[in-house]
């Protein structure tokens, strides 16, 4: 008798959590989260895309309103220029019929010399570089100088 009592308790004890297991065996699972597909990859890239175009866009539109048109009246044009250091240049200016020879440093512009326009020779040009020769001739005629 005190088996059946036992098995009694038991069954009404222990019925609510097998219930409970049975219960949660038998919920509801979601299907796990798709991967990635290449629709979803493409999607991705053309909205990039269109955001890069959205930022150039803007871009051109402000360099187009903070500039004004430049037109063929201005008085200035610079013909030439050549660095001799760090942060100074030497410019040459053309104001109408004259040209300026300018030196700009950080924080100051200096007018070296003026001149009449005139003409660069095309074969003249070196672009600020020493004419081509070799370093060996450069150094012999330097040291002659320096000898006397």
């Amino acid at each position: 008798m005190l088996t059946r009592l036992f098995a009694a308790l038991f069954a009404a004890i222990c019925s609510p959590f097998a219930y409970a297991a049975d219960a949660a065996r038998n919920a509801y699972v979601p299907p796990p989260p798709a991967g990635v597909s290449s629709g979803s990859v493409v999607q991705v890239i053309v909205s990039l895309l269109l955001v890069l175009a959205a930022v150039m866009a803007v871009a051109w539109f402000l360099k187009r309103i903070n500039h004004p048109h430049q037109s063929g009246l201005n008085a200035l044009k610079v013909v030439s220029g050549i660095a001799v250091g760090q942060r100074e240049r030497i410019v040459l200016v053309e104001v109408n019929d004259t040209w300026l020879v300018v030196g700009v440093a950080p924080g100051q512009v200096n007018a070296l010399h003026s001149m009449p326009k005139g003409s660069i020779p095309e074969g003249d040009s070196t672009n600020g570089t020493m004419p081509e020769r070799s370093f060996q001739s450069w150094l012999k005629q330097h040291m002659e100088k320096r000898n006397g």
